[in-house]
């Protein structure tokens, strides 16, 4: 019988689940960086590289706000043409903030989470730069290597709408109704 609660107390302490690092008013920032894909219109996808920076602060223990910046090369290694539409962008840069739910504080960290923002297009024929409004639906899994260092995978489905479609708003995503980011990401974290 010892030997069954010892070994009952053993298999507790080495399969348990860490204590919980992530806390409210925690602070991290980092980069990002991973390919990308935009879908133009009804044509197949453009892919490209994507890099940014990010910045998220822990609301509460559950949510968080969420600020990111990313530029976006969407259509590296391809030619344009006569039949390549005034609608294919070279670059992306996008500005979001929102709110994201983490769905647990332990060394894995889950979340999803929605942002809005901004974003410009230019380059090869989309002259000048285009602004447009848009949503961002987050997805990402971090790994809390220690108290002060994170690392993770994030998915980003981004989707743009054009302001002066507005009152036409079955055609506001016509132009652009895809961008899509997977992204490796580091973090600093302070202020547990």
């Amino acid at each position: 019988m010892k030997r069954l609660a010892a070994f009952g107390a053993a298999a507790v302490c080495f399969t348990g689940a860490p204590l919980a690092e992530a806390v409210e008013r925690e602070h991290q920032i980092g980069a990002d960086v991973g390919p990308d894909m935009l879908v133009i219109g009804k044509l197949s996808p453009t892919f490209g590289l994507s890099a940014g920076a990010h910045y998220t602060y822990g609301l509460n223990d559950q949510f968080t706000l969420m600020a990111e910046l990313t530029w976006s090369f969407v259509s590296l290694g391809e030619s344009i043409n006569a039949r390549t539409p005034h609608t294919h962008p070279a670059w992306i840069g996008n500005a979001d903030v929102g709110i994201g739910y983490v769905f647990d504080v332990l060394r894995w960290v889950p979340y999803a989470g929605v942002l809005l923002g901004g974003y410009s297009l230019a380059g090869r024929t989309v002259r000048p730069v285009k602004v447009y409004l848009g949503v961002e639906l987050a997805l990402g899994l971090d790994y809390r290597i220690d108290r002060r260092f994170t690392v993770g995978v994030a998915l980003r489905q981004h989707m743009l709408s054009d302001p002066t479609l507005y009152p036409n708003f079955d055609n506001a995503f016509a132009a652009y109704p895809s961008f899509s980011q997977a992204m490796a990401r580091a973090e600093y974290v302070w202020g547990w």
